[in-house]
């Protein structure tokens, strides 16, 4: 990890996390950027503690990380050249932010974007999709209106769901998503890809490539389940006599096996049935356009 690095965009260790954000947002984020997904809408309710840093990246929960290789699986040249001219990643945000008003115009990028380190903030993003804990303080996006929303207060028999109106939050920025040109975010991607895999490597992955990372994660949201809804939550115990003024941010999965999740996936889940099959319609769209190992490409 070289020492320069700073350490809020190093991943987290996995750990329980019930911390909701929307996978569209950071889908859209890559793509805009020029990584195309998450993967990806930061909702208010973040926690109020931010994670323990890490001094070195832990192995990936899913997807498995990726094998040592002397080349990249999924080569970005494959899409198109990357710029010759691109200014040291310190040095980018403007560029970067200039580029992106180009391609989603400056009052979308205003609205749903932080521009200020967003290409670590994306890199930082996709890597901890796969992750228990995604810590939002890296996300790439703005925050969410409103806060979760959940149905009944678990007092007797009543159980404690994620409340049907709460989809509704994620409506703004799936919009926004499905609205960005992939064929131009994804030639975006490819002319700043050095930026992306410098920011990779930073994150302690020297060979590896973040092309690779990124087509993993996606093949793991892909996999998310499909539960019906209503989905049961309840409140994370606390031992304290602090009083919480925030308890929507405790909130978790009664199900062990959605809590068990990596927190893209749980984001899929929370969005609701109609909001994921949206989302994944997304990522499958981005997916086969950077897929390159898997794309008929003509030969340079």
């Amino acid at each position: 990890m070289p020492e320069n690095e700073t350490a809020e965009f190093r991943p987290a260790p996995p750990r329980a996390s019930s911390t909701p954000w929307i996978i569209a947002a950071v889908l859209a984020c890559a793509v805009g950027a020029g990584a195309a997904w998450w993967f990806w809408l930061r909702p208010v309710e973040a926690p109020v503690a931010p994670p323990p840093v890490a001094s070195a990246p832990e192995a990936p929960v899913a997807p498995p990380p990726m094998p040592e290789a002397s080349g990249p699986q999924n080569p970005v040249d494959a899409l198109a050249p990357a710029d010759t001219a691109l200014p040291a990643l310190a040095e980018s945000d403007k560029r970067v932010a200039e580029l992106l008003a180009e391609l989603l115009g400056s009052d979308k990028v205003a609205s749903f974007l932080l521009t200020e380190g967003f290409v670590r903030r994306v890199v930082a993003t996709v890597d901890n999709l796969g992750r228990a804990q995604a810590p939002s303080r890296m996300w790439p996006v703005q925050p969410m209106p409103q806060r979760f929303v959940v149905d009944g207060d678990g007092e007797g028999d009543a159980p404690t769901t994620i409340a049907t109106t709460n989809a509704a939050r994620y409506s703004a920025f799936l919009t926004f998503a499905e609205a960005v040109p992939l064929e131009p975010a994804v030639a975006l991607y490819a002319r700043l890809y050095p930026l992306f895999q410098q920011a990779y490597e930073e994150l302690g992955y020297p060979k590896r490539y973040f092309n690779d990372r990124l087509v993993a994660v996606l093949d793991h949201l892909l996999l998310a389940p499909e539960p019906k809804s209503p989905l049961r939550v309840k409140l994370t115990p606390v031992n304290t006599d602090v009083p919480n003024l925030r308890p929507w941010v405790r909130y978790e999965f009664v199900d062990p096996a959605l809590e068990s999740l990596s927190s893209g996936q749980k984001i899929l889940v929370r969005m609701g049935p109609a909001n994921q099959a949206r989302a994944k319609a997304l990522v499958r769209d981005l997916r086969k356009r950077v897929a390159t190992s898997e794309l008929q490409l003509p030969q340079r």
